[in-house]
C-alpha cells in the first residue's frame, strides 16, 4: 500500500502550474521592471538634452525669457529650462542646471553654454539601492547673437 502513495504522489499533475508560475514570476518581474525604468531613464536623458539645447539657443539668441530688460539674467535662463523640463514631466532643480553666456566650446569663442547634472532614482531603488541618484548628464552650446 506504501508503494502506490508513493507513486501517486510523485504522478499527480495538480497544481503543477502554481509552481512554474512561482518559478518564472519573479525573474519575469524583474526583466519587466528593468525594462520599464530603462525606458524612464532614456527618456529623463532626452527631456534633460532637449532641456539644454532650449536653454542654450534661449541664450544665444538673447530670447525674452532668458533676459531680463535687455540684460542677461542666469535667474531667468534657469526658470525658462526648468519650464522645458517640466513639459517633459521632469522636475529640475535650479541647483541642477549651469549656464554661461559667453564661453568657448571645442575652442571657439561666443557661444552659450547650458549644463545640467541630474540624479535619476529608480522605482526599483528600495529593492536595489544602486539604482538610487544615478547620474545623467547634458549639455548643449549655441552661438551668441552679435
Amino acid at each position: 500500500m506504501k508503494k502506490s502513495r508513493t507513486r501517486n504522489i510523485w504522478s499527480a499533475v495538480a497544481g503543477t502550474a502554481a509552481i512554474e508560475f512561482a518559478f518564472l514570476a519573479l525573474p519575469f518581474a524583474s526583466l519587466s521592471t528593468a525594462a520599464f525604468e530603462a525606458g524612464r531613464a532614456a527618456w529623463t536623458l532626452e527631456a534633460l538634452q532637449d532641456s539644454a539645447i532650449q536653454g542654450a539657443r534661449c541664450i544665444g539668441v538673447k530670447a525674452n525669457s532668458c533676459f531680463s530688460s535687455g540684460a542677461f539674467s542666469a535667474a531667468s535662463a534657469i526658470a525658462h529650462i526648468q519650464n522645458v523640463a517640466n513639459a517633459w514631466g521632469v522636475s529640475l532643480p535650479s541647483s541642477a542646471v549651469t549656464v554661461t553666456q559667453n564661453t568657448s566650446c571645442g575652442n571657439v569663442p561666443g557661444f552659450s553654454e547650458v549644463r545640467i547634472s541630474y540624479p535619476f532614482s529608480s522605482v526599483a531603488g528600495n529593492l536595489v539601492p544602486a539604482l538610487n541618484n544615478v547620474p545623467l548628464s547634458a549639455s548643449s552650446c549655441f552661438p551668441n547673437n552679435s
